[in-house]
């Protein structure tokens, strides 16, 4: 039932890892050992990349754009993803039973709260590292874009989704009671 606030909450979600897909999850301005501009961007699903000649054009300080090929292996974050987008949107149709309800809104939140680790932890940092290493960079300047922030929201979506499912099994146990 789309009126009770679970499933609004569970419908962002789900919106929110979808949108994961849409956005870069980092991008990263370094200066290579010549003095020139090197820029990236990470996605979950690569992009084809301009990198023809990228490492002629870095050495005579044209500013290049790093592909994202061969730098990290993205399978187990869209794995993730599609898992808690997945798993968001087929809690909603489970209405009728809230514990079951509960416990795989649970394994949901648990899989946003993996991605976000690994997107922390694992994925820019290696990217980085491996698409600036070649070039010797001195400065390397990181910015999170949207596809960092949208699991974060998804993952408190997803508790604040649990929290409602639970009240809303408390008044109907009390309900119960009361009859």
């Amino acid at each position: 039932m789309i009126q009770r606030i679970q499933s609004i909450y569970l419908l962002l979600a789900f919106l929110a890892m979808a949108a994961c897909f849409m956005f870069p999850t980092a991008t990263f301005t370094a200066v290579g050992s010549g003095g020139a501009e090197i820029s990236g961007e990470l996605n979950l699903i690569p992009k084809e990349a301009q990198d023809v000649q990228t490492l002629t054009q870095i050495q005579s300080g044209v500013p290049a754009t790093m592909g994202q090929r061969g730098y990290v292996k993205t399978w187990p974050l869209v794995v993730l993803t599609i898992l808690t987008a997945v798993i968001a949107l087929v809690s909603i149709f489970l209405f009728g039973n809230r514990v079951r309800q509960v416990r795989v809104v649970a394994v949901g939140f648990l899989l946003g709260v993996v991605d976000v680790f690994l997107i922390f932890i694992w994925a820019i940092d290696s990217y980085v590292d491996g698409a600036t290493a070649p070039f010797q960079c001195t400065e390397v300047d990181v910015t999170y874009g949207v596809g960092t922030w949208c699991p974060i929201a998804a993952v408190v979506l997803l508790f604040l989704a649990q929290r409602a499912i639970k009240k809303d099994e408390a008044k109907v146990k009390a309900a119960d009671r009361l009859r």
